[in-house]
């Protein structure tokens, strides 16, 4: 299948590492021209020159704070510059993990910051450009815990929820411009940010990180994590232009491991 990606304009936010360097890669695998961002530089550099001995394609690279109103407007302009932009992957670290008790209005605050205000600022900042071009395509990263709450996770599930409704919301508005928006929200994927998560668990639960990974997959009916090359695939699709009639939707990689129907 072509995608109808060799030349067009993307940019990924957060990637440097985990799920966003995953799509940054698949995207470049694509033919894309890519720019990625992050706070570190150093770490920037590295993802570019992995990505260039990977697939042979040259990454832009600019610094951002998804926290960093200014410094996303500049990264999205730098990314437009060269010729527009023609899709956009919204992407940020998750929240700090706890419970409703322990949560004060400074982690709300933050967590609003990181995870959804992030999201909403990268977006308004795309939208000229993208418009200007005639189209293009928004994909949210989120979680699973859109569709069903994380357990000690409180603020991830509120507002990664709230994604999930700008989505939505957005699709109507945007669909005379030619621009689609989707979310896609990763179930368990092997990323620094689980085996984080495990860990701390594993601590509360005074076990092993193994046991509580062990747990989690047989929760799974495909009976692992999924990588972050699969996760990257169905991200690369929907942000593509042979996505031409889906938007305003949700799709979860979680191995199945969601039942509601």
């Amino acid at each position: 299948m072509n995608l109808g990606l060799t030349g067009k304009s993307v940019f990924v936010a957060a990637s440097s590492k985990g799920l966003g360097k995953a799509v940054a890669l698949e995207f470049a695998r694509e033919g894309a021209s890519l720019t990625i961002a992050s706070r570190s530089r150093e770490q920037l550099e590295q993802t570019r020159d992995e990505i260039r001995a990977a697939t042979g394609h040259e990454a832009a690279i600019v610094q951002m704070d998804v926290l960093n109103k200014e410094e996303i407007r500049r990264a999205i302009q730098a990314a437009s510059a060269g010729g527009g932009l023609d899709i956009l992957v919204t992407n940020a670290g998750g929240p700090p993990s706890g419970y409703f008790s322990v949560m004060e209005d400074e982690d709300w605050v933050g967590g609003f910051e990181l995870s959804l205000l992030s999201t909403i600022r990268m977006i308004r900042e795309a939208l000229p450009p993208m418009r200007s071009g005639g189209g293009g395509r928004i994909v949210n990263l989120a979680s699973s815990s859109i569709k069903q709450p994380i357990e000690g996770l409180i603020l991830s599930n509120v507002f990664r929820a709230g994604v999930q409704a700008l989505t939505k919301s957005l699709a109507s508005e945007l669909a005379n411009d030619g621009i689609l928006i989707n979310t896609i929200a990763p179930g368990r994927i092997a990323t620094d940010r689980v085996n984080e998560l495990d860990s701390k668990r594993a601590v509360d639960r005074n076990t092993s990180i193994e046991e509580i990974q062990e747990q989690a997959a047989s929760l799974i009916p495909l009976g692992r994590m999924g990588t972050p090359e699969e996760f990257a695939r169905y991200v690369v699709f929907y942000g593509s232009f042979a996505n031409t009639y889906v938007t305003g939707q949700t799709l979860l990689v979680d191995g199945g491991m969601l039942k509601g129907i």
